[in-house]
């Protein structure tokens, strides 16, 4: 199955979440593009503004904001 769902996710190079939620696209072979906040302060905003939060990981998918790791939310919007 392929994913065609668009996937972001905004992260810093030292959150254990952060790449704990890419492994888990990874293993499900779901595309998605990994924002590192902590360099990019006009990212960081834009995540901000979309979640309310300061804290990553933050993930898009289609809109829909997921705050933290949170796997059967994850794949509940996924349809895996």
């Amino acid at each position: 199955m392929v994913n065609t769902k668009k996937v972001i996710v905004y992260s810093t190079p030292t959150c254990v979440y952060c790449h704990a939620a890419k492994e888990f696209f990874k293993e499900n072979n779901v595309a998605f593009d990994d924002i590192d906040v902590s360099g990019d302060p006009q990212k960081a905003q834009e995540m901000v503004e979309k979640s309310g939060q300061m804290g990553v990981p933050v993930i898009d998918i289609d809109n829909t904001i997921v705050v933290g790791f949170n796997k059967p939310k994850l794949k509940e919007l996924l349809g895996i």
